[in-house]
Parts: structure tokens; C-alpha cells; sequence
């Protein structure tokens, strides 16, 4: 998928995820969370969320949610992670 495209389409989110050998349930469990709460990052933006999911498939969240990462006037990359409460 070309990065600067469009998002991936959520069911190709958890196909990846099961490429790898995990699940979002378990990601999310990994992270402390309940299972379906890393769901909320397929359907609307959620920074903390969007890495964790990000980060089990190696890749930065931008190349998964171009959309959410780039800024559509200049084209360049957001630092969403700030947003993300400790």
C-alpha cells in the first residue's frame, strides 16, 4: 500500500496482525488494556492506540493512517505521538 495513499482498510490491519503471529486482542491485553479496546483505533483516531498497533506490525502508524499523520495542505508529518497522555 502506498503510504501517502490512503489508510489500510481495518480488515487488513488485523490480517497483518495475524501475519505476525498475534491478534488485536492481544495486543491489546499486552498493553495492559482490555481486549477490545485497541478496536476504537480502526474506526477513529486514538495516538496511543494507533502506535501500539503500529508498533507489533514494525512499522510507523503514518504508513498504516496516512490520513491521520500527514497534514493535507503540506504533506508533512505530524507528531501525533505528542498527543499521547503518560
Amino acid at each position: 500500500m502506498n503510504s501517502r495513499n490512503k489508510d489500510w482498510h481495518p480488515a487488513d490491519i488485523i490480517a497483518a496482525l495475524r501475519k505476525k503471529g498475534t491478534t488485536l486482542a492481544a495486543v491489546s491485553r499486552k498493553a495492559g488494556l482490555s481486549s477490545s479496546t485497541l478496536a476504537n483505533a480502526l474506526s477513529r483516531p486514538w495516538p496511543k492506540g494507533e502506535w501500539l498497533i503500529a508498533e507489533a506490525l514494525d512499522v510507523h502508524p503514518a504508513e498504516i493512517w496516512p490520513s491521520r499523520y500527514f497534514d493535507p495542505q503540506t504533506n508533512d508529518l505530524l507528531n501525533r505521538k505528542a498527543r499521547i497522555r503518560s
